[in-house]
């Protein structure tokens, strides 16, 4: 399969928009690592395999993995939680599909289900979800483990980038942490979706950045 990246943007007059506000463009313009996680949104073989968006951002989420990682930040793994569809589930998307997304998040340990390329090490928080958003209270024990580790700044990638990666970046951002959205390490089905979550993300939620930015900034450049 073929690796394929968004033709990501955001519009120079929302760009402008934030500028006069702030006097910058990006609202972080530092982060310290050690107090930073990056958080990988789903990125198990149920939506890499079948989306080439979702199979190219895997190299950039690695890149971003181990820097964070070398520079004493956290990586967390977030799983789509195996379960049974609610009756709601069934309703809304009717019974054959609401099992196949309750099954999504795959068979297997919580580290084998993960996607094969990425390397996972002992050091790095594993969990599972059971709403769209990693940070929906109730629903993921994502947010208690990173309180734990004094974590305020979360990196998001994975996909889907106007489900799950958008809900988790705006519940993170109502807890109270440092967003940063990875416009090249997020996948959407096609640009359109992809560039509409951006643009709301960077008015609102968090600041938008490239995996070469985030780099820079893990790397204190």
């Amino acid at each position: 399969m073929e690796r394929k990246i968004h033709a990501w943007r955001i519009e120079e007059r929302e760009i402008k928009r934030q500028e006069s506000r702030r006097g910058r463009r990006h609202a972080y313009v530092s982060l310290t690592p050690e107090r930073t996680a990056l958080i990988v949104v789903d990125m198990v073989p149920f939506f890499v395999e079948e989306n080439e968006y979702t199979y190219g951002i895997v190299p950039n989420i690695s890149r971003l993995a181990d820097s964070l990682r070398a520079a004493g930040g956290t990586v967390a793994w977030v799983l789509p939680g195996v379960t049974e569809p609610t009756p709601v589930a069934e309703e809304f998307f009717g019974p054959e599909q609401a099992r196949v997304f309750a099954h999504s998040g795959g068979e297997g340990s919580l580290r084998q289900r993960v996607w094969r390329e990425f390397a996972v090490h002992d050091e790095d928080l594993i969990v599972e979800k059971t709403a769209t958003s990693a940070f929906f209270p109730g629903r993921s024990p994502l947010p208690e483990l990173l309180r734990e580790r004094g974590i305020d700044t979360v990196v998001v990638t994975g996909t889907v980038t106007n489900v799950c990666s958008e809900a988790s970046a705006r519940d993170a951002s109502t807890l109270g942490y440092r967003v940063i959205f990875v416009a090249d390490g997020n996948s959407a089905r096609r640009d359109e979706d992809h560039n509409a979550t951006l643009y709301t993300i960077y008015r609102t939620y968090g600041d938008v950045r490239s995996t070469d930015d985030v780099l820079e900034l893990v790397q204190g450049a």
